[in-house]
């Protein structure tokens, strides 16, 4: 499975961006779901949000919650972030990730290369 990110960029507290994330190469069924996560400098990557491909179960994090929105096409292969309301906290390379989704839980699976999102204030 091949994941490439686009979008990213610098932004102005307060404006927009949206990623896009197209996979492509064998997709085994064991991939279920997808995933956006960020590393900000010094930081542990974390999850962003997730969506599954069958049912569209998403899931946020508590700091993105209103302001961010997940989003898929299953027939182009690909996962977009909409991000608004965007503040310099949000500064980070956000990676696409396709992994596996059962009982509530998100399991890793495949990384993307991930994309520089700039939030200047």
């Amino acid at each position: 499975v091949q994941l490439v990110e686009s979008g990213g960029g610098l932004v102005q507290a307060g404006g927009s961006l949206r990623l896009a994330c197209a996979a492509s190469g064998s997709t085994f069924s064991i991939i279920n779901a997808m995933g956006w996560y960020r590393q900000a400098p010094g930081k542990q990557r974390e999850l962003v949000a997730f969506i599954t491909s069958g049912s569209g179960i998403t899931n946020y994090a508590d700091s993105v919650k209103g302001r961010f929105a997940i989003s898929r096409d299953n027939a182009k292969n690909t996962m977009y972030l909409q991000m608004n309301s965007l503040k310099p906290e949000d500064t980070a390379v956000y990676y696409c990730n396709a992994g596996h989704y059962s009982g509530g839980y998100y399991g890793l699976g495949y990384w993307g290369q991930g994309t520089q999102v700039t939030v200047s204030s």
